[in-house]
């Protein structure tokens, strides 16, 4: 994973900035036992104050960073994802998820479709004026009966998609809303497609936060005999 695919994480981005405040906080460090050593107190006391505020920055963008694992920025149309079916038996698949820097997973689905979800985090003013970009991550990916009534009675697949760290934003958001206020909307956004043998789908992220999955033009033909 080269730098530019590690600065579409925000975590990466305040996890280096927490790093900068750090390290100048290590710096005011020693110039402070440099200016007690020569008994000038009040320039003491003035790079203290400098270290202290220092390390306040660099641990609340530490904070920040951990809670923040897991998502991306989003500034453009982002494609998430890439899914490949097999068929294994009556509304039964094997599906390989292959994400843009080359992971892959394995996975199991039962119904008739896929659906995936992905969760949009979009921001208050001054955020919005400072041009920070949405956020996004996979969430779930799930089987799906085209009946409604075997949807209620057959067996359910869900895929946990999630990569957040043990602190998560959203959960924060819950638990401390008065303080977040910045975070002005988290909503989900998913889609769905039928599944059919040697089916090729890309799943992508509009800017708009919308989620949609393209069959390729072969699936799109398979499709339509089914």
């Amino acid at each position: 994973m080269d730098w530019n695919m590690l600065l579409r994480f925000p975590s990466t981005v305040l996890l280096i900035l927490a790093a900068v405040a750090l390290l100048w906080a290590l710096v005011q460090l020693i110039v402070t036992w440099r200016r007690l050593r020569a008994r000038r107190h009040m320039a003491a006391g003035f790079h203290g104050l400098v270290l202290l505020v220092a390390c306040a920055l660099g641990l609340m963008l530490a904070g920040l960073g951990a809670s923040l694992h897991g998502y991306r920025f989003l500034s453009q149309e982002q494609q998430l994802v890439a899914l490949d079916a097999e068929h294994l038996a009556p509304q039964r698949w094997a599906m390989t998820l292959t994400w843009p820097d080359g992971r892959t997973r394995h996975v199991r689905l039962a119904g008739d479709d896929f659906r995936i979800e992905a969760v949009v985090l979009k921001w208050q003013l001054p955020a919005v004026l400072a041009g920070v970009p949405p956020l996004y991550r996979l969430d779930r990916l799930e089987g799906r009966y085209e009946d409604p009534a075997q949807e209620a009675t057959a067996p359910r697949t869900v895929i946990d998609l999630r990569h957040a760290g043990y602190v998560d934003l959203l959960a924060l958001r819950e638990k401390y809303t008065r303080w977040l206020f910045q975070v002005d909307t988290v909503y989900g956004s998913g889609a769905y497609l039928p599944l059919v043998q040697d089916g090729h789908y890309t799943v992508s992220l509009m800017r708009t936060g919308a989620l949609v999955a393209r069959p390729d033009p072969a699936t799109v033909e398979r499709i339509s005999r089914r």
